[in-house]
């Protein structure tokens, strides 16, 4: 068993969570009229999935939601994120809805509050209709008209019920691996001629936020992936190469909605994001909180000039990684650094909401009890870390864990699990590992702890 396991007391002032998205766990992508989704498309490519597998099934999850609830109940959180796909509700990403589907949504919802958890539906967690990519994706302004316009559909059947609302999920990924290098599904690699999915991405949130507040929604922001940048030597080269790396992964995401400005791409002899007069004062009225997933640091060095990129990611010396290897190095003390930068930035910042992290690390198959004392340790040292950026003014108030369950990992297939609770993907059946357990107790523990100390003041 882990040593941080024994004992342990989390930060107090935070809400806890725990994850997931729906093209990952439910399966059953059809039913209700579900339409198809640019993932449907990526997984026809052959080799695009490592293990060649599809989300046809996943865990299972549409056709037995209760079987997550319990797991929620049991774990004791005080919110759940899941996501709600824009093609299963709007197979064609316009028009009339699947009332089937908004109903499946409306009965998650209600058993989430019958055992106490608040539920926080993503409305973009990468799930985009086929059609909708058809007409140009993200890559032109119409889309975000037709977000906004699914956003209003499911809040005015939610929207009783559902105060909080995530719009987007990692729109820098949308971008950087979807649209860039096209690593993910839409599968695009069309390098720098991406960016204008960025501006895209952060009206369509502006919009929905728009739509959602007017449905009585409290709370409403995005979540992006945001990453320490690291420069890997000294060199004028490498940092000019981690300052450009850094400004696409991160600044051409915060900045819009924390200053109400882009930085400065002609620095770098990229075109300026197409903005129209007023868009930027709506995305930077936009957000209730700011949500931030962190998994891991980025090290950067500069790349070949006669390469496509200026600038190469590479491992990060001396960091232990997890079961993705090099590419996802183990460094909490990053998310500690990354959180205070930001709020030195941007001393005003909204509250903070930690959206997603997490780690996979190789697991057996089958229905088995996992002791995952490496979980564990990364969990507890990156709370750690958020709990010494709390100590150093920056207002963070929720934690999440990704994943409450094992999942279909993208193009990686079932090749990685990130879960809380192992999956036996041929049957569905559903075993929670230690650190579940872990999980679970510290924040008991930690609730307890809260308790006796306000009833000694």
């Amino acid at each position: 068993m882990s040593s941080a396991s024994r004992d342990t007391v989390l930060p107090s002032g935070l809400r806890w969570s725990a994850a997931t998205s729906a093209i990952q766990i439910e399966g059953s992508p059809s039913d209700d009229g579900g339409g198809r989704s640019i993932w449907d498309d990526f997984v026809d490519v052959p080799g695009a999935v490592r293990d060649a597998s599809t989300p046809q099934r996943a865990c299972d999850s549409y056709r037995h939601p209760e079987a997550d609830v319990a797991l929620v109940a049991d774990l004791g959180i005080d919110r759940y994120r899941f996501s709600i796909p824009w093609a299963r509700v709007q197979p064609d990403g316009r028009g009339p809805a699947s009332t089937a589907a908004l109903d499946h949504y409306s009965r998650f919802v209600d058993a989430l509050l019958e055992v106490g958890a608040t539920p926080f539906p993503t409305l973009y967690h990468w799930e985009m209709p086929s059609a909708v990519e058809s007409d140009g994706g993200w890559l032109v302004r119409d889309t975000a008209e037709r977000f906004a316009d699914y956003a209003a559909i499911v809040a005015d059947r939610l929207g009783d019920r559902v105060t909080h609302w995530y719009t987007l999920n990692e729109p820098a990924m949308t971008t950087l691996q979807g649209y860039g290098t096209g690593a993910l599904a839409p599968a695009r690699p069309l390098l720098f001629h991406a960016l204008p999915t960025v501006h895209h991405q952060l009206l369509a949130h502006a919009y929905a936020a728009e739509a959602l507040r007017s449905r009585g929604a409290t709370a409403v922001g995005l979540v992006n992936n945001h990453t320490r940048v690291l420069p890997l030597t000294a060199s004028r080269e490498d940092l000019v190469a981690a300052t450009m790396y850094d400004t696409l992964h991160n600044g051409l995401f915060s900045e819009p909605l924390l200053a109400g400005e882009y930085p400065d791409l002609e620095a770098f002899g990229l075109p300026p994001m197409p903005v129209l007069d007023g868009e930027l004062a709506r995305i930077a009225a936009s957000i209730d909180f700011y949500g931030i997933n962190f998994y891991n640091p980025t090290t950067v060095t500069a790349a070949d000039p006669a390469g496509p990129l200026p600038f190469e990611i590479v491992p990060t010396p001396g960091a232990p990684v997890t079961g993705f290897g090099p590419e996802w190095p183990i460094v909490p003390e990053a998310l500690r650094d990354l959180l205070i930068d930001l709020h030195r930035r941007h001393p005003h910042m909204p509250p903070v909401i930690i959206g997603e992290n997490g780690a996979s690390f190789p697991e057996p198959d089958g229905a088995v009890r996992i002791d995952d004392a490496e979980r564990i340790d990364y969990l507890a040292a990156h709370i750690a870390a958020v709990g010494e950026a709390m100590a150093a003014g920056v207002p963070v108030e929720e934690y999440t864990v990704w994943s409450l369950l094992d999942n279909w990992e993208w193009a990686d297939g079932f090749t990685q699990r990130f879960g809380l609770v192992h999956v036996d993907f041929t049957t569905g059946e559903r075993t929670p590992k230690a650190s579940y357990d872990w999980y679970r107790d510290a924040i008991a523990r930690t609730r307890t702890a809260v308790a006796i100390e306000r009833s000694v003041q």
